[in-house]
């Protein structure tokens, strides 16, 4: 797949994970003002965060991609935000199933030996 993409969006809500092409876009156009089609990934992960799905266009269809954990859970945020943006190394480590979140975490500045 040679895809360019522009951002990569996360859904921070959890979805069904029964949901294919048609009904993620719909979430994306109708939850998130957004377009399934503008160049963007989307990833979607299911309650138990055991499974990611990846929603994108590569300019003349749309593919989905599934991801599964078989051990643990995906690291996924908490936040009141609808979709949040990842950076190529947070999702590199999202998808390798670590908490890609602490990699730009600050170290306590009052630890003691």
């Amino acid at each position: 797949m040679n895809v360019v993409l522009s951002s990569v969006f996360l859904v921070v809500t959890p979805v069904d994970g029964r949901l294919h092409i048609d009904g993620l876009s719909q979430l994306i156009q109708n939850q998130l003002g957004g377009s399934p089609c503008d160049g963007s990934a989307f990833v979607f992960c299911n309650r138990a965060r055991t499974r990611l799905k990846l929603l994108c266009w590569d300019g003349n269809g749309v593919w989905l991609a599934q991801r599964r954990l078989h051990r643990g859970a995906f690291v996924w945020p908490r936040s009141s935000d609808k979709q949040m943006t990842l950076t190529d190394a947070q999702w590199n480590w999202l998808v390798a199933g670590v908490d890609w979140q602490r990699l730009s975490a600050t170290p306590t500045a009052n630890w003691i030996v």
